[in-house]
């Protein structure tokens, strides 16, 4: 993936999410800068992992919510809207283990039908580290921190809260898996 199209998902992103989002798009931008941090460790992924940080949560833009599942609804817009990598749209339509969450939600079936996971492990645990690393606010945090913020903000007994609280082990093991990666690559 070219750098022309990191720049394209950026500006598809910021079309999307500065003007009625402002908040999810300064997340967008702090996951896609962790994923200038993690380049080093992906080769020729760099490129596909920053277009996948800064689309992430293009599916939260209120003009593309048609499930209400925004790794679905922000996967859709970007195969069907813009023929947009494939590889790149299955990140973006798995991230942080959606598929936990799709299963909350009944969707499951659909997600893994239309969007199979990527193989590519590593590219897969960069996008968890990114966003598990990101405050909504786009600064940089633990993903503990981050894990307990979003239990804070969606409330424990909700769909979202027991979602995360399901999905913490394997995003705190994705995590591991890449500061691993990048203590043994050398700067």
């Amino acid at each position: 993936m070219s750098e022309a199209m990191a720049k394209w998902a950026c500006a598809v992103a910021e079309a999307e999410l500065c003007g009625p989002l402002p908040r999810r798009w300064a997340h967008s931008q702090g996951v896609a800068q962790r994923a200038v941090e993690v380049a080093r460790i992906l080769g020729d992924d760099a490129q596909l992992l920053s277009s996948a940080a800064v689309l992430h949560d293009i599916g939260y833009a209120p003009r593309l919510a048609a499930t209400g599942f925004h790794p679905l609804d922000g996967a859709r817009f970007l195969r069907d809207i813009h023929a947009a990598d494939e590889r790149l749209v299955r990140l973006v339509a798995n991230h942080s283990m959606a598929l936990l969450e799709a299963e909350e939600r009944g969707l499951r079936d659909m997600l893994e039908a239309e969007f199979p996971l990527l193989d590519d492990q590593l590219l897969v645990d960069g996008l968890i580290y990114c966003d598990m690393t990101t405050t909504p606010d786009g600064e940089v945090t633990s993903a503990k921190a981050r894990l307990a913020e979003i239990v804070v903000r969606y409330g424990t007994g909700s769909l979202v809260g027991r979602f995360i609280r399901q999905a913490k082990p394997d995003i705190l093991e994705a995590v591991g898996r890449v500061e691993a990666a990048l203590a043994a690559q050398p700067r």
